[in-house]
């Protein structure tokens, strides 16, 4: 049976047997019996790669951290996390700058700590009752890696170009032209991400996003 530690885009930790091709840690997520238990530990929601200097351990131990997994970054993000300051330095000094530079009000220097940005990101991912944050906004307006759910739709759509891809753990699949005009969406990505994103931060993405259209 698939543990129950694959993220969504709306930031939910899911049991399926797709794999991820990135790793994310919100602290210590789980019980004994490997049961979720809290959606997050601490403010340093943070992405980090599969593998990195020879590190093992069992995943789920109990006391450590809940190891989780995502679809791309472009999920990670959508879910509020932000790349880690250890085995993604190139990608957090990247993120970080171009974060800090679209959101000046915000970061308070062009080289904001870790923390700062954590707790931006805090407010804007979840609120108090732990229900994930989300904004209404223009298709039109927001960039290439945003994640958006359109009315009466429970899906998760990643916007890229003139497309909207349909996100499921295993890859994107469903693909339809974005809207255009003054359609209004629900935007899952935090905000100042999307900001970030808009900014020129390229969120990596699956694979499957590159398969032409049907």
């Amino acid at each position: 049976m698939p543990k129950q530690n694959r993220v969504t885009p709306t930031g939910d930790i899911i049991a399926t047997p797709a794999r991820g091709t990135l790793l994310g840690n919100r602290g210590c997520l789980h019980d004994e019996h490997q049961q979720i238990r809290r959606p997050y530990q601490l403010q340093r929601w943070i992405i980090c790669v599969l593998e990195f200097k020879g590190r093992r351990h069992i995943i789920m131990t109990p006391g450590h951290y809940t190891e989780l997994f995502f679809l791309d970054e472009a999920t990670a993000l959508a879910a509020g996390h932000r790349p880690c300051a250890e085995c993604l330095r190139d990608r957090f000094n990247e993120f970080r700058a171009i974060w800090a530079q679209a959101n000046a009000d915000l970061a308070g220097s062009p080289r904001p700590l870790a923390t700062a940005i954590d707790a931006v990101l805090h407010q804007e991912r979840i609120d108090a009752n732990g229900r994930k944050v989300t904004y209404a906004d223009r298709l039109s307006a927001l960039p290439d890696g945003t994640f958006i759910q359109r009315a009466g739709d429970d899906t998760a759509w990643l916007v890229l170009g003139d497309q909207l891809l349909a996100w499921s753990p295993f890859g994107y699949t469903q693909r339809m032209s974005r809207p255009s005009g003054e359609t209004r969406v629900t935007v899952l990505t935090p905000r100042s991400s999307v900001r970030a994103l808009a900014a020129g931060y390229q969120a990596g993405l699956h694979p499957s996003s590159l398969q032409s259209a049907p």
